[in-house]
């Protein structure tokens, strides 16, 4: 449950969106394997099938001490990797090559796509950081209100919240609630208001009805003359979200609500 503050504002959990560097967990398994494959490389099938029963006879050794346990998935891997290129030079009839193995090639091609969609991952990390800055550099001047919202700006608000120790920023919401209300900036794209329900919090879409249906009631009104719709959305989004709609149908039905 959400708890009021002394000024006003209220506590969100939000995930954690900062760019983080890499982390790869260290995987012994993973080690082993690309270990055999080096080892092996340009192996005959003799030489392969000796490896393999050096393999064997260090697993059958590792078992009898407690200490070896540790590396126990590493040896694992490496004895299921032996036992595959054994079997797969035999076959072939020739050397070992990792570079024609084509289950190497699939792990790499994994490897290299998962690479490539954590570097996604942390440019867009990057983006929303860097435009939470510079919204907070135009609350500060004050010139917020100026600007025209873009793709994105969703993500910076959840940033900008994270930084604020998970309190709602109640100016950054009214300012994207009228921009959703007004379809200003990217809002003048209808799918950019529909995605809108699932990036932005119940408050600011109940906020962004409720202005959008006043509007409609009173021709002429400015969404900025409006600040009271903010705090009723603060207060009860469900029930404001249920009086846009009440007021948007009867609007659609021609009735004068």
């Amino acid at each position: 449950m959400m708890s009021n503050t002394t000024d006003g504002w209220r506590r969100r959990r939000l995930p954690d969106t900062r760019a983080q560097g890499p982390r790869t967990p260290i995987d012994p398994a993973k080690i082993g394997r690309s270990s055999v494959r080096r080892r092996a490389r340009g192996m005959a099938p003799r030489e392969a099938f000796q490896a393999l029963a050096d393999a064997q006879m260090e697993a059958h050794l590792d078992r009898r001490y407690e200490e070896a346990a540790d590396h126990s998935s590493r040896r694992a891997a490496e004895l299921a990797q032996w036992e595959r290129i054994a079997q797969l030079v035999f076959r072939a009839g020739g050397p070992y090559d990792p570079d024609d193995d084509a289950v190497v090639q699939e792990e790499l091609a994994a490897e290299a796509a998962a690479a490539e969609a954590r570097e996604a991952e942390q440019r867009a990390a990057a983006r929303v950081a860097a435009r939470a800055d510079q919204l907070q550099a135009l609350r500060e001047r004050g010139t917020l209100e100026q600007t025209e919202p873009r793709v994105g700006d969703e993500a910076a608000l959840d940033e900008l919240t994270r930084r604020a120790g998970s309190y709602v920023q109640p100016d950054v919401d009214a300012w994207l609630a009228r921009a959703l209300a007004a379809h200003r900036g990217h809002y003048a794209d209808p799918a950019a208001r529909d995605a809108a329900a699932g990036l932005l919090h119940p408050p600011v879409l109940a906020h962004a009805a409720l202005l959008a249906a006043l509007t409609q009631l009173v021709p002429g009104a400015d969404v900025d003359q409006l600040p009271f719709a903010a705090r009723l959305a603060a207060a009860d989004s469900e029930a404001v979200g249920e009086l846009a709609a009440f007021l948007t149908r009867a609007l659609t039905a021609g009735s004068p609500a």
